[in-house]
């Protein structure tokens, strides 16, 4: 029996990859804690596995000498053989699951040696079964991940990771970024039944996949010939992805778009029909926070560095569309470049810069005739002339016929 035993461990060993003397040493404490209790032996046990036959020794431990005098506890002990006659049925219980926790802590360990530098990457897997609180999704065979969508107003320390909206069938492909990889020998605590979930955590919601989706269908991404600058994204809903050229003759979002839009809406489809607004990033702040708010036209945006603050101008039919519904557009807008945003139309900028004090004109004495100087002519509109003036006139060439006609009526 002991032999077998024996043999049996050492296959199985073989089979995991598990240290037979690591696992012949936890068998040992295991059975020591156990024999004490089932022997009533008041200074515990000792269990010794012959690692050649499998057969089972257990040693009382007997006190010997005089106690600590400080801790009062023996620190020699003589061993006294109490082996019963079933060690070897009890050894196999024990044996039992004493495999069956190492073999998990073992996958578990090297799952994690092996994810634990992925976190960020995709990975495709099949739907093995879904709960109310998580997904199980198998990556490949003795390798599952957890898809959590938790209801945090029950559970506030756990995750969803899944976009409103989504349900997974069994045995559905599905796409998802790698966001987290447990330590099975952290010492933190664990959340709720988090050692017997899957090691590896995933993601559905996370900005991260919609760039990796991009790098599997814009071969520019991948070759880092287009670089992804920024993604802002409501799961389920909207996103937007700002995306810059490194080559001055390639053209950043038709690359991302692809033929007809073929590259995007395969995007669009692994999102299960998610909006992706592919942006032009621009050094220019101006400019870029113009591209954000796409597809509504911008008048004109005014930046205020310090504050990071961008007011922007569009006409009066553009405002709702450059908003979006429930305030949608602007918050990716603000999300994806980091400036606060703040949209008014034209008509309401106009009345506002109507009661802003114009600042004293300056003593044209105490301008030199070598300055450029804009052009004075105000419109019947109240609007003034953007062109410069001429030198040694007040006027651009434009007016200049104007203001002198204009005089000439006066006297």
């Amino acid at each position: 029996m002991a032999s077998k035993m024996m043999d049996a461990l050492m296959e199985l060993c073989q089979e995991k990859h598990i240290d037979q003397l690591y696992l012949i040493d936890c068998l040992e404490q295991s059975l020591s804690k156990s024999y004490a209790d089932i022997l009533h032996l008041e200074y515990g046990a000792e269990v010794t596995i012959d690692r050649a036959t499998g057969k089972v020794y257990v040693y009382e431990l007997v006190p010997k000498g005089e106690p600590d005098e400080e801790t009062g506890e023996y620190t020699e002990f003589d061993k006294k053989d109490v082996t019963p006659k079933d060690t070897s049925r009890i050894a196999a219980q024990h044996a039992k699951a004493e495999i069956n926790a190492i073999v998990r802590n073992s996958a578990r360990e090297q799952i994690y040696e092996e994810f634990s530098d992925r976190i960020g990457d995709i990975i495709t897997g099949t739907v093995l079964q879904s709960t109310p609180d998580f997904t199980i999704v198998k990556i490949r065979e003795g390798v599952e991940a957890e898809l959590p969508h938790f209801d945090l107003r029950r559970f506030e320390n756990e995750r969803n990771e899944r976009p409103a909206g989504e349900r997974y069938m069994h045995n559905q492909r599905l796409k998802a970024v790698i966001i987290d990889v447990r330590d099975p020998n952290s010492t933190m605590q664990p959340q709720r039944g988090e050692r017997s979930r899957p090691p590896i955590v995933i993601s559905r919601t996370h900005p991260a996949l919609i760039k990796r989706l991009f790098e599997l269908e814009v071969p520019e991404i991948y070759e880092g010939t287009v670089e992804v600058k920024s993604i802002a994204r409501e799961p389920g809903q909207r996103s937007k992805v700002a995306v810059h050229s490194l080559d001055d003759r390639l053209d950043p979002v038709g690359a991302c778009v692809g033929p007809k839009g073929s590259r995007v809406r395969t995007v669009v489809g692994e999102l299960r029909g998610e909006r992706v607004d592919v942006i032009l990033w621009d050094a220019d702040p101006s400019v870029f926070v113009a591209n954000a708010l796409s597809p509504a036209k911008v008048s004109r945006v005014l930046i205020d560095e310090e504050k990071s603050y961008a007011g922007v101008i569009v006409p009066d039919d553009q405002l709702s569309l450059a908003i979006g519904k429930e305030g949608q557009n602007a918050r990716l807008a603000a999300r994806l470049t980091g400036w606060h945003i703040d949209i008014k139309n034209e008509t309401l900028a106009a009345d506002i810069l109507k009661n802003i004090p114009v600042p004293a004109a300056v003593d044209d004495d105490l301008i030199s005739d070598d300055e450029p100087r804009r052009c004075q002519y105000v419109s019947e509109d109240n609007i003034r002339c953007r062109n410069q003036a001429r030198p040694g006139s007040r006027y651009c060439g434009v007016h200049e016929q104007d203001a002198i006609e204009g005089a000439e009526d006066l006297i």
